[in-house]
């Protein structure tokens, strides 16, 4: 028998109160290189809530009176200067489907594009709302919350944030627990040098259906190999963040087997809310784009710890790139396409933290074209999950035995 999602017509959610704020965002620098497309999530509940699609649309309503402007739009600003996220209060709000789905939570990895709402042809144009949520109650009494935002509105640190709100609220909360701030003075201040969105819109990408969507874990095992290997060989303590993408990195360039001279380049996402003093709350974008590159020899052939010292001396940069005083660093355009990994690590951000009543969600799913380290299961912790585009279709199979390999050869030091 066939899986079916019914949806209901969508509808605007807007702040509950009348009298909400209204005025123009300005964007920070943050804002603008990150506007790019849309990004979406899912949050995975295996525990029932009391009708899960009414009590989250009511509690989303609750929690936009204190994130307003996630109710705006886009717009031009004065003399048709930088956008703005305009908010009116005039029919603003976030688009939201309520669904349901003819089979139990264990049978959603099929589905997964039908538990988000996409923007037509992927993209947040100025007249689009912000932010679009779906709920899906499954016939076992679980259901999965799924968003897609404009990556000009939020981070996913900032995402992480605004959905423990909306938890906060359906929970009973007469207020956020913390106290958003959307536009911070250090913030806008700040000048990042890490990659624009022209360099993406400008990239050599790969045909997305030439492309596989991977979902794997890394185990614990080989991310501890890596780390004691970097710590004894450096002196310095090594991340799982780092350890992870220098896995990842490695395993890619290894199954790829491109031009040992071509470059192979790595681009991820650095969170600078620390760097820049961004105050408590603040849930705009705060993060840049990195980009590491060596030869694809370099990668495949060196030690793994060789790696991470690549991506540390990357994420060390990131001081400097904070230029308060204005001014633009000059930079050598990069080619971006297959011989790129683009990644960026959800873990930590407090998406995982979201509760709408039942619990934390078993799961946090990454729907995006690049790859994304996932924050960890609630029922199946044993790694780190990720999920995303890394190789084409023909370059699975290597890129996962190379992973088996590292693998096991890590298990045989334990």
């Amino acid at each position: 028998m066939s899986i079916v999602v019914t949806k209901c017509s969508p509808v605007i959610v807007g702040p509950s109160e009348l009298g909400t704020s209204t005025g123009n965002i300005h964007l920070s620098s943050f804002d603008k290189a990150m506007d790019v497309g849309p990004v979406s999530l899912l949050l995975v509940f295996d525990k029932p809530i009391d009708d899960p699609v009414e009590t989250i649309r009511r509690a989303l309503s609750r929690a936009l009176v204190h994130y307003y402007p996630i109710s705006g739009r886009l717009a031009a600003g004065a003399d048709g200067g930088d956008k703005v996220i305009s908010c009116t209060g005039e029919g603003q709000g976030v688009l939201f489907v309520g669904a349901s789905a003819s089979c139990g939570i264990d049978d959603m990895p099929g589905l997964l594009s039908e538990l988000v709402v996409h923007y037509p042809d992927e993209l947040c144009r100025q007249a689009d709302p912000l932010m679009l949520m779906q709920v899906t109650e499954f016939s076992c009494g679980g259901f999965v919350v799924g968003v897609t935002w404009s990556h000009v509105l939020t981070d996913a640190a900032g995402m992480g944030q605004f959905l423990q709100a909306v938890g906060e609220m359906a929970r009973g909360f007469s207020l956020p627990s913390v106290v958003p701030v959307r536009s911070d003075e250090l913030v806008m201040a700040a000048r990042p040098q890490g990659m624009a969105a022209a360099d993406f819109l400008s990239a050599e990408t790969t045909n997305d259906q030439n492309m596989a969507m991977l979902d794997f874990t890394i185990p614990y095992s080989l991310i501890s190999c890596v780390k004691s290997e970097v710590s004894l060989a450096l002196g310095k303590r090594c991340t799982t963040f780092e350890a992870a993408v220098a896995i990842l990195w490695q395993c890619r360039a290894r199954a790829v087997a491109s031009d040992g001279d071509g470059p192979a380049t790595l681009v991820f996402a650095n969170n600078l809310r620390g760097l820049v003093g961004a105050a408590e709350g603040y849930y705009g974008n705060c993060s840049v784009d990195e980009s590491a590159q060596a030869t694809s020899a370099q990668v495949a052939s060196g030690d793994t710890k060789d790696v991470v010292k690549l991506i540390k001396s990357v994420k060390h940069k990131a001081q400097d790139q904070i230029n308060k005083g204005g001014g633009e660093v000059d930079r050598a355009p990069l080619k971006l396409g297959y011989n790129t990994l683009f990644l960026s690590s959800w873990r930590n951000l407090g998406l995982e933290q979201a509760d709408f009543g039942g619990g934390r969600p078993a799961r946090v799913m990454g729907l995006v074209p690049f790859c994304v380290l996932c924050p960890p299961w609630n029922v199946k912790d044993n790694g780190v999950n990720v999920m995303g585009s890394i190789v084409k279709k023909n370059h699975v199979n290597a890129f996962l035995h190379e992973l088996a390999a590292l693998a096991l050869s890590s298990a045989r030091l334990v």
